[in-house]
């Protein structure tokens, strides 16, 4: 049992005293670090949680607040039961989304997990921080919301999924690093929630805390995506499940003119029961993840600090979900590039409000948190606080939110239209949002808008101009080998007498 402080509970010498154990006994049984510490952090409180719980100091009004930023991939923002899916049940979430306020305009920064996580890590655009592609570092040069807290007396800790690059974040990435990592979600994400949920229970209460956790799910549909000659069966393995798939989405083949490099994807291998059976899995992912969501909501409830707690949840992107024949992630259209943004704090985030006008992003995530803690953002930041919102205020809030695309190609975002150009390509995008929510007609050549047009070309390229690009980070991505071709079958030597 790990050693406890004068209170019962286990001291953070002991929690991470007992990730250490579990790395060897890793070694020495076969079991993962990550669920030998959680469990032995969490067997303590079999005894003593409860009592912990409501011995909790009560929680000081100038206290610095704490932090739980949770991240999730590949969840898109329509994806939830309280955004409108009807195909998925996401309790956690919902109560999540319930206690506090989801915005609904909510933007990935580059719907690729390497670039858009530099921006939710730095508050700066991928082309500022040096990750334009997957596989690559933030630049020395950027500071992450684990350097700038920390500096500022917050115990900064992240466990999960990290791909800046590598599976877990280094010393110079600003955080203490958590025994549990992310791979698969299916096998991982249990353990990032069990070592997330000790941790909340048994920290120290000397220092308000900053605590990433970053889970898989629901990326494992990338595997069907990925390997669809291998995985994904011709018919549905189970017959009762027939009358439970999702139905196809309106712009299931919608195909409107694009810029080459986004034209040339498509995903055309799959039967519509196929289709249906991917969204079918897809939700039973976002599942799983709910149900790990609602462990990290409830250990925070537990702790005693939930008032004190500001829990920031969001994605990294989204998933094509069979809209206009995508899979996957990259594209600039809603599918992919819209991500929920859920903020609760009780007394200090309005609940139950859905901000459906505001254009918000992942860079607005170091601003806002700087803001609660009332710490200056580094210089540079590009997003804005989020907290007038949270808290009702009318303020003046910007025009459009940009992402990145492919590396050569941008996308801005009105409050009414969508603009996406690809550098030298002749062909652009022009979407009415509002009339047009699927995007399924390009108005980029229609005399009618141009003006539209013309006036968003000049929007982005404000937007590019007021940047201050890097020269990107090396690529940890290792190039692809060509797979060595088999050897054709030997022919057998007919026996003597043999007919041919």
């Amino acid at each position: 049992m790990p050693p406890t402080n004068s209170s019962g509970t286990t001291s953070r010498r002991g929690f991470f005293r007992a990730g250490a154990l579990g790395a060897g006994a890793m070694l020495a049984g076969g079991q993962t670090a990550a669920a030998v510490a959680a469990q032995s952090a969490v067997g303590t409180l079999s005894a003593v949680g409860t009592l912990a719980a409501v011995a909790a100091p009560a929680v000081a009004k100038n206290r610095p607040p704490n932090f739980l930023f949770v991240i999730c991939d590949q969840l898109g923002l329509d994806a939830l039961g309280a955004h409108g899916c009807p195909d998925v049940s996401t309790p956690q979430l919902d109560r999540l989304i319930a206690r506090g306020t989801t915005f609904l305009e909510s933007h990935s920064t580059n719907p690729v997990c390497s670039p858009a996580r530099s921006s939710l890590m730095t508050g700066r655009m991928p082309v500022e921080t040096g990750v334009i592609t997957n596989g690559r570092p933030i630049h020395a040069s950027r500071p992450t919301i684990g350097h700038v807290l920390g500096e500022s007396g917050y115990e900064t800790v992240y466990c999960g999924k990290w791909h800046l690059p590598g599976g877990v974040p280094r010393p110079q990435d600003g955080f203490t690093v958590l025994p549990a990592r992310g791979g698969q979600g299916s096998l991982d994400d249990v353990a990032v929630s069990r070592t997330c949920e000790a941790y909340l229970k048994n920290r120290g209460r000397d220092r308000p805390y900053l605590m990433v956790a970053s889970f898989m799910q629901p990326h494992d549909i990338c595997f069907w995506g990925n390997h669809v000659g291998r995985r994904v069966p011709e018919g549905l393995p189970f017959a009762g499940i027939r009358d439970q798939l999702p139905e196809l989405p309106p712009n299931h083949t919608s195909r409107p003119p694009a810029p080459a490099k986004l034209d040339r994807i498509k995903f055309d291998r799959f039967s519509p029961q196929q289709w249906r059976y991917y969204l079918y899995l897809y939700a039973r992912m976002v599942e799983m993840l709910d149900a790990d969501v609602g462990r990290l909501l409830d250990a925070v409830q537990d702790s005693g600090e939930a008032e004190n707690t500001v829990i920031l949840f969001t994605s990294d992107h989204g998933d094509g979900r069979g809209r206009h024949l995508h899979v996957s992630k990259w594209y600039p259209y809603e599918e992919s590039v819209k991500v929920p943004l859920v903020v609760c704090c009780p007394g200090r985030v309005a609940e139950n409000h859905r901000d459906a006008v505001h254009l918000v992003s992942g860079l607005d995530v170091m601003s806002t948190l700087c803001d609660y803690a009332a710490v200056t953002p580094p210089e540079g930041v590009r997003g804005s606080s989020l907290r007038p919102l949270l808290e009702r205020k009318d303020v003046a809030w910007r025009e459009y939110v940009s992402s990145e695309h492919h590396v050569d190609g941008r996308m801005l975002r009105t409050e009414q239209y969508k603009y996406v150009h690809y550098k030298h390509d002749p062909v652009e995008q022009l979407f009415d949002i509002k009339a047009d929510p699927w995007e399924m007609k390009n108005l980029y050549q229609d005399p009618g808008h141009s003006g539209v047009l013309e006036d968003h070309r000049k929007l982005l390229a404000e937007f590019q101009a007021g940047l201050q690009p890097i020269e990107p980070t090396p690529s940890a991505v290792r190039p692809k080998s060509p797979r060595p071709k088999r050897p054709a079958p030997r022919k057998r030597r007919r026996a003597a007498g043999e007919r041919t």
